[in-house]
């Protein structure tokens, strides 16, 4: 019996373009190869004509699953389908990348170079390759489709519990565990707004209470908007419920906010400057509109305490002026003006409207030994009680200066003079040095060198 030497290409062989021996039948089917006579005498046209190519007949590939081969023609009767592989192609490549010829049977044959190898025939072991590669594309197939099908409901069950709680309050409580769970962990599709804080009485932070509020009322208008979708939450972690996403973040103040995007992790814009635009709603929701595209409507409720206050202050003047109205010579008083001018200054220059805008507390108690303490110990922040001292401090330095002005430049008795004098010198050496200590504990690297 005669042998025959081919080249096999089959999806799932142990090795791309493995040489077998399989025996040469007689009367196969034109759709397993050729027949052996019909190749003596292709071999035979080939011998007696060495310089002629015959012309070689391509198709077009079409789409295929991976780790098939399959073109147009392939399987049809009469036509024989051949694979050269890719040169230092590895196993499991099966048959994509190489360049497939077909020719009908007996009327050509590919070139000489690459017709080594007999066109490809069926047996029993390709039958069982293909039927073991059909089985693992299947699996493989069937496990894709398990993971996003399984992505896919985990995706829907954790924005379906985000949107119910959304339901029932406008700001998300979450702890370590949700905070792993709906906002570090994938997959989402949505974007949430985080605010760290210390909310908790024995933290003494009323920055993180005024920062609570401005951030409800930004939440509260997103939740009531006409424009509300499950693209965007908010949310909020305490200190006190979630210390270890603060340790996790490597973060050590309060109160923060962090925008965590649907995909990869945050940037360093993500996280909002509170120290240098403060923590408005206004200023939020600008801040959001640049990350994520949404654009939130501030919508406050009604506060009449300004316009009560501003009626008040009114109605005060006005009964003033009307008591007043047979002699109106007061409001020409200079000294009154002055005294006036100067307690706006000395509220403006002991931090007043800092305090107005931050909210510090008005002093600090430690809570190992007990200790109250008046005067910040940072550069960066300051008590409502410091700002009071620093007021006192001024004023006295004010009065100081304007008894030294007064000694000089009026014209009674001198030794009365000489007493103003050194009372006014006096408030201006102790309350300055005072001032002085105060604006060196502050600032450490002081005095300058």
């Amino acid at each position: 019996m005669t042998q025959q030497r081919i080249a096999l290409c089959a999806p799932g062989s142990r090795q791309l373009g493995a040489a077998v021996k399989l025996p040469a039948q007689a009367g196969r089917t034109p759709q397993a190869g050729l027949g052996a006579s019909a190749a003596r005498g292709l071999r035979a046209e080939l011998s007696a004509t060495p310089h002629h190519t015959p012309r070689r007949t391509t198709f077009p590939r079409r789409r295929r699953a991976a780790g098939r081969c399959d073109w147009p023609g392939a399987g049809q009767p009469g036509v024989a389908v051949r694979q050269v592989p890719p040169a230092g192609a590895e196993h499991g490549a099966g048959c994509r990348g190489g360049v497939a010829a077909a020719a009908p049977a007996g009327r050509g044959l590919p070139p000489p170079a690459a017709a080594a190898a007999a066109p490809p025939l069926r047996t029993a072991r390709g039958r069982t390759e293909k039927k073991e590669v059909g089985d693992s594309e299947a699996w493989s197939n069937n496990c894709y489709a398990i993971g996003v099908t399984f992505s896919g409901n985990l995706l829907a069950e954790k924005v379906e519990q985000l949107m119910e709680w959304s339901s029932r309050r406008s700001v998300i409580r979450m702890n370590g565990d949700k905070f792993r769970r709906f906002v570090k962990a994938p997959p989402r599709n949505y974007s949430v707004i985080v605010m760290f804080t210390a909310l908790q009485p024995q933290r003494q932070c009323s920055v993180c209470r005024q920062a609570n509020e401005e951030y409800q009322v930004l939440a509260n208008s997103w939740r009531y908007s006409s424009a509300f979708s499950n693209k965007l939450f908010f949310t909020i972690v305490d200190y006190d419920e979630g210390a270890d996403v603060f340790q996790q973040l490597n973060m050590n103040s309060a109160p923060t906010f962090m925008h965590f995007p649907p995909k990869g992790k945050p940037k360093r814009a993500d996280t909002f400057d509170l120290q240098r635009i403060g923590f408005a709603a206004e200023q939020l929701a600008k801040w959001i509109a640049d990350r994520t595209d949404v654009h939130i409507r501030v919508f406050r409720p009604p506060n009449y305490s300004g316009t009560i206050a501003l009626a008040l202050l009114v109605s005060l003047v006005g009964g003033l002026l009307y008591l007043r109205r047979n002699n109106l010579e007061f409001i020409y008083n200079k000294t009154g003006w002055a005294m006036a001018a100067l307690c706006v200054v000395f509220a403006m220059t002991s931090g007043q409207m800092w305090n107005h805008i931050r909210g510090p507390p008005y002093a600090h108690k430690n809570p190992q030994n007990g200790q109250v303490s008046y005067i910040h110990g940072s550069s960066q922040a300051q008590f409502v009680a410091e700002s009071h001292i620093i007021l006192l401090l001024n004023a006295a330095i004010t009065m100081g200066m304007v008894l030294l002005n007064e000694a000089a430049t009026s014209k009674g008795d001198v030794g009365k003079r000489r007493i103003i004098c050194l009372v006014g010198l006096g408030l201006v050496v102790f309350f300055f040095s005072f001032l002085l200590s105060i604006f060196r504990s502050k600032y450490h690297g002081y005095p300058y060198r």
